[in-house]
């Protein structure tokens, strides 16, 4: 029986050796937990295009926006494990489990990390009608005004969101929050006037900072954004010690072959590294990584367990 038993084994994996060796043999899905538009979609539409180019076969964004991302991260977490559909989630993986009581899928066990692409410090936007022009004017100006000022984000569990609600335990402001299903109409309000403030991805605001329809505030991370130098931090000029940075990270389905995951990061961090893809984040603002399987997975288990701090200390409660 053990003989049978090693035989079997032998032959699955002789079966399994030429499929991995012709993956892909057919498009990938790339399941992106928000609408066309936003950092996410944006992240995903750059790195694409030179890995379908190696693939030799398409790689189809699917946006699945709205529901705190949870929608589109279940599909990639219950899709066959076989590299056809993957998933381009940020910072909301990692937060999203102190933030819901229940969730459809275990961020932990459900994934399998395959690659941080990108690393996008967050812009302190204000609407051109409020009359702050500095990080300390604005904390001043929505403290002699609590609830009167309105905030917008990509959703509950957004880096919009989340970096906000670290920014007003902080700061100690009230501020009020308008989720939307996606970036890119959170920010067309904000630029209408109908939200005033809002910490957005560089990727999706610097052309709004450029024509003079958002007036930027403050650099959400450690050191000024090159994209943006005379923009202060928001450390610089109103909270000491304030570092928060959006992220962009490819994963597959948990158990999907370590050669597909490895496969995929390859052709990722190749196309991180091209001339024209290099320019095109750097003009955004943002900071490629192409890291390792393994470094994105303790990436993401330190994402984890720092949002499950934040949500504690900011008195953030899960909801259902």
């Amino acid at each position: 029986m053990r003989t049978i038993g090693w035989i079997a084994l032998l032959s699955g994996a002789a079966l399994a050796a030429p499929a991995l060796a012709q993956y892909p043999a057919k498009p990938i899905r790339m399941v992106v937990p928000y609408v066309a538009g936003g950092a996410t979609d944006i992240a995903a539409r750059i790195v694409t295009p030179h890995m379908a180019e190696s693939f030799g076969h398409q790689i189809v964004i699917d946006n699945r926006g709205g529901g705190a991302t949870l929608p589109g991260c279940d599909i990639v977490a219950k899709s066959p494990p076989d590299g056809y559909t993957i998933l381009m989630a940020n910072i909301a993986l990692g937060a999203n489990p102190s933030l819901f009581r229940k969730m459809p899928y275990d961020t932990a066990k459900d994934f399998a990390p395959v690659s941080l692409i990108v690393t996008v410090p967050m812009l302190l936007v204000v609407h051109p009608s409020v009359p702050a022009r500095s990080v300390k004017e604005l904390i001043a100006y929505a403290k002699g005004r609590p609830g009167a000022l309105n905030y917008a984000s990509a959703g509950n569990g957004s880096a919009n969101h989340l970096i906000m609600e670290v920014f007003k335990s902080m700061a100690g402001i009230d501020v009020v929050h308008v989720p939307y299903k996606g970036a890119a109409p959170a920010i067309a309000d904000l630029v209408g006037g109908q939200t005033v403030v809002m910490f957005a991805s560089t990727l999706a605001t610097l052309q709004f900072v450029k024509s003079g329809k958002l007036i930027a505030l403050g650099v959400s991370s450690a050191k000024r954004n090159p994209t943006v130098p005379d923009v202060p931090t928001v450390a610089e000029t109103g909270l000491a010690g304030f570092d928060v940075n959006e992220w962009q990270m490819i994963l597959a389905p948990a158990r999907t072959p370590p050669a597909i995951v490895e496969r995929l990061q390859r052709e990722a961090a190749k196309s991180l590294a091209a001339a024209d893809v290099k320019e095109r984040i750097a003009g955004l603002g943002a900071n490629p990584v192409g890291n390792t399987p393994q470094e994105a997975a303790a990436f993401l288990h330190g994402e984890l367990a720092r949002w499950a701090k934040v949500a504690k200390e900011a008195g953030i409660k899960p909801v259902d």
